[in-house]
């Protein structure tokens, strides 16, 4: 028996048609906000301009957009494999830490040893391997034994945050003690910034461009796909269904790893 509704991806749309469906969207959303800020007894048009303003109106709120873009956008970044895959990976925040953990015990320990570029480098790996770790442990439980990663991902976010706690009060806990507080890096430790943001734009821009040609134009992305349709097709079809979970969540943690890096050394500057 057919369902009542159904909802299915239509390939036919035409560009112009899917603009104009984003656009009625974005009105819709703010016409539903209206009527939400309308039963707080305040003007709409009032508020979503002091909103903009607030967002636009000088170079230092759009630099503070642009702050708090920038996670953001890098969380979307990492979390887009996972998904499209049907891997319901809400741990980016414990993968975010991990990967700011595992760089700030480079810039903790190397910042007068190495020289700052270099430290940078190690900085970037190590972000990137720590959230490609945390990343990994669900799907490998998913993948073995069937799991859910909704639960487990979600769970290791306060198994990461629990680990910060241990190390701002405890090894990494500046002087004098008590403080329970990571110091400030040193400034080799630190993104350079270009008009007042950080650099770590680039590398978040990077990391778009990146996921969009691996998704859409490689074979990878195209496994990632067909096992999110459908996990027996993909078997049907010879894809290592095991080992495409664990390296799509492998790149999913990856990025926000990354993401984990450019917090610490490039917006916050301490774990």
């Amino acid at each position: 028996k057919d369902p009542l509704i159904r909802l299915a991806q239509r390939d036919d749309v035409s560009l112009t048609r899917a603009w104009a469906i984003r656009f009625v969207s974005i009105l819709a959303a703010l016409l539903l906000g209206s009527l939400l800020i309308l039963l707080t007894g305040y003007d709409p048009f009032s508020v979503y301009v002091s909103m903009f303003g607030g967002c636009f109106s000088s170079p230092l709120a759009f630099q503070q957009t642009l702050k708090l873009a920038i996670p953001l956008l890098g969380a979307a970044v990492a979390i887009a494999p996972a998904f499209r895959m049907r891997f319901w990976n809400i741990g980016v925040e414990g993968q975010i830490t991990m990967g700011g953990i595992f760089a700030t015990f480079f810039a903790l320990n190397y910042a007068s040893r190495v020289p700052s570029w270099l430290l940078l480098v190690l900085m970037f790996a190590a972000g990137a391997l720590g959230g490609a770790f945390w990343g990994v442990i669900p799907a490998f439980f998913r993948a073995r034994w069937g799991t859910n990663e909704t639960l487990f991902t979600l769970m290791l976010n306060y198994i990461a945050i629990g680990i910060v706690k241990y190390l701002q009060g405890g090894p990494w806990e500046k002087k004098p003690k008590g403080t329970q507080q990571i110091g400030l890096f040193a400034k080799a430790a630190r993104l350079p910034t270009i008009g007042g943001v950080t650099s770590g734009i680039l590398i978040v821009g990077a990391l778009v461009l990146f996921m969009y040609i691996y998704l859409k134009y490689t074979k990878h992305g195209y496994e990632v796909s067909v096992v999110g349709e459908s996990e027996p097709t993909a078997r049907y079809a010879g894809i290592q269904v095991q080992r495409v979970m664990v390296r799509t969540m492998a790149l999913s943690g990856a990025i926000a790893g990354i993401v984990g890096f450019i917090l610490v050394s490039g917006i916050n500057y301490t774990l």
